[in-house]
């Protein structure tokens, strides 16, 4: 797999932040009551992300170790005053309702962890897409948590009403709790997804190991197969 191709993958399928790594989760829980919220605080955070990891990356070998984690924090804190200027400037309502959540992106620690685990340590390049690849898995699970919750708590996808007049939205999942329920329904059936896949991966490499359960094609399979002729004794009593 291309290396470039392979961050953006990790980004949004094997370590995304959210869902995988467990990171964001205040923005997440917070400002995903619709589907148009999430995408608008997970591009906002995307946009930083992948500038904060360019700059960090060309000026990785001047800023000394003694000074990194503030210097870090002076350009993610530069960038997001630029970002929330610029929606406040021509997106109004979604200013209005991601409030403080916006300038919070300066501590999201999604930012700050990649600048330091991997935005100091690769090229611009390189660099450019990890922020890519962890923002745009960001963006995916707000809005996926933010289209269940508008869809059982307001009857609305992405505003458009799509529950039928006589169905009653459950409101719970507009509020603080829904959130938890989402998002652990969320992760836990990529868990159990991900438990199979793993499954499925030891039993290609070391066979079932006596559990037929788990790959019963193998099993049946040693079973149709004669079994191997055994050494019959000696007259001597002996075998060899």
């Amino acid at each position: 797999m291309n290396k470039y191709f392979e961050r953006l993958y990790n980004g949004v399928v094997k370590e995304n932040p959210t869902l995988i790594l467990m990171l964001g989760m205040c923005p997440t829980l917070a400002v995903s009551t619709r589907a148009m919220n999430g995408i608008g605080m997970g591009l906002s955070t995307t946009a930083v992300l992948i500038l904060s990891n360019v700059v960090i990356s060309l000026l990785r070998k001047l800023i000394p170790d003694e000074v990194r984690l503030p210097a870090y924090i002076v350009v993610v804190a530069s960038l997001v005053t630029v970002t929330e200027l610029l929606i406040e400037a021509y997106l109004p309502s979604l200013y209005d309702a991601l409030g403080i959540y916006i300038p919070l992106i300066v501590v999201n620690c999604i930012i700050l962890g990649r600048a330091e685990a991997y935005a100091n340590k690769h090229t611009p390049g390189l660099s450019l897409m990890d922020g890519l690849g962890m923002g745009l898995g960001f963006t995916l699970a707000l809005t996926l948590a933010g289209l269940i919750r508008e869809v059982l708590g307001n009857g609305t996808a992405f505003g458009a009403q799509v529950l039928p007049a006589g169905l009653e939205p459950i409101g719970i999942f507009v509020q603080p709790p829904g959130a938890f329920l989402v998002i652990a329904f969320i992760i836990a059936v990529m868990n159990a997804i991900g438990i199979k896949t793993r499954q499925r991966k030891l039993v290609e490499e070391v066979g079932c190991d006596g559990n037929c359960a788990g790959c019963a094609s193998r099993c049946e399979k040693a079973e149709e197969e004669p079994a191997p002729a055994q050494p019959t004794a000696t007259e001597g009593g002996s075998a060899e």
